[in-house]
């Protein structure tokens, strides 16, 4: 099974791009993705009803445990943790979403879109804006000209750019690796221009929804808030119930997205090098968190089988990363989230390495 000990370095030593390109020859000689599909059990691609809304009732469940925690908490201390909590569950929406997102949350198409922009409304997320944005990270994972996540600039061009958009590609890539998501939002989900004549019609009309809701959640937000407290109090009541959990929801969405394919034993690669399989089995890290993060989002993170098929839904996860790692164990790579594999990542993991298809450090680089 191909996973390495913890570093920091960017360069990914000799030995492991020897490893890695043995076994990449070996998987692509073995098998593409269909052949991989196929070697799933078929009851894992089957939509339960039962299980979809059992997690759907959870994770409500949890969402209004935290609003009400946050209503009723006498005690300042306590708020981050609350916090932390509702922003976890409310992330657990986004996972639940990301399945009508794909089309493995119900068999109904309406059903996924109704279940998919209600959940997304609390992150003003417009929900065929990012279905159609994720869809083509999919279909091209750890392509460098197509993967529109967490995909690194060529050094070249990082170069080429104006000071300070390279001082932010720098922070979103290091340290402040939390925020990038929201960048990441602003920047590709509220301007139709960006969509497909196809899709655009779609797209617009959810940022339609999620511009209505947010009319009606801010100022609501306020009142309530200035009622009790006046101004101060409207604006501490948008604070306290939308923008700490939403920053909380954005933490893990960076740090999910970003560990899921970036470390620096896992490469980038050309056009001419990328294969579906490579990219979705060999290129996908698991990535193990704590038990309380997994409940509330719905594995996420069991993120292999996931990349194998979308259609296999959330609940089926577990199930299917072991047939996986029983058939496919020496392609696949696994760790787990703590402080040292964050580091690694945000000291060294920045930009693309054109002589190899590994990382190089934005502080590496040389006038």
């Amino acid at each position: 099974m191909a996973s390495p000990a913890k570093t920091t370095t960017a360069n990914a030593p000799e030995s492991y791009k020897i490893r890695n390109t043995h076994q990449i020859r070996e998987l692509e000689a073995q098998a593409d993705l269909q052949t991989v599909i196929k070697s799933l059990p078929r009851e894992l691609f089957e939509k339960n009803m039962t299980k979809a809304y059992i997690s759907l009732v959870s994770s409500v469940v949890c969402v209004a445990l935290g609003y009400v925690s946050l209503a009723l908490n006498p005690f300042p201390a306590l708020f981050p943790l609350l916090w932390v909590f509702t922003g976890t569950a409310l992330t657990g929406f986004f996972v639940l979403a990301h399945d009508a997102g794909h089309r493995s949350f119900s068999p109904r198409r309406w059903e996924n879109d109704l279940v998919g922009h209600v959940l997304l409304l609390p992150l003003l997320y417009p929900f065929h804006c990012w279905r159609v944005m994720h869809d083509k990270h999919h279909k091209y994972t750890n392509h460098i000209e197509e993967d529109n996540a967490w995909a690194p600039l060529r050094p070249e061009f990082f170069k080429s750019l104006p000071p300070v958009t390279q001082f932010l590609y720098a922070q979103a890539r290091g340290y402040f690796w939390w925020l990038a998501s929201i960048g990441h939002w602003l920047a590709i989900h509220f301007d139709p221009k960006l969509y497909r004549e196809q899709d655009r019609k779609d797209a617009t009309f959810s940022m339609r929804v999620v511009q209505a809701f947010a009319l009606v959640l801010f100022p609501t937000l306020f009142y309530l808030g200035s009622v009790s407290g006046g101004i101060l109090g409207g604006f501490w009541t948008i604070i306290n119930f939308w923008l700490m959990p939403f920053l909380v929801y954005h933490f893990w969405m960076s740090t999910f997205t970003l560990i899921h394919h970036t470390r620096f034993d896992v490469p980038f690669y050309e056009a001419q090098q990328w294969t579906a399989v490579t990219g979705q089995l060999f290129s996908t890290i698991h990535c193990e968190f704590p038990a309380w993060v997994e409940y509330l989002c719905h594995n996420i993170n069991v993120h292999i089988p996931h990349h194998i098929s979308t259609s296999i839904p959330s609940y089926n996860l577990p199930k299917a990363h072991k047939e996986i790692k029983a058939r496919w164990g020496a392609f696949i790579h696994e760790t787990r989230f703590d402080w040292p594999l964050m580091k690694g990542i945000v000291r060294s993991c920045h930009l693309y390495n054109d002589e190899d298809g590994y990382y190089r450090a934005v502080q590496d680089l040389k006038d």
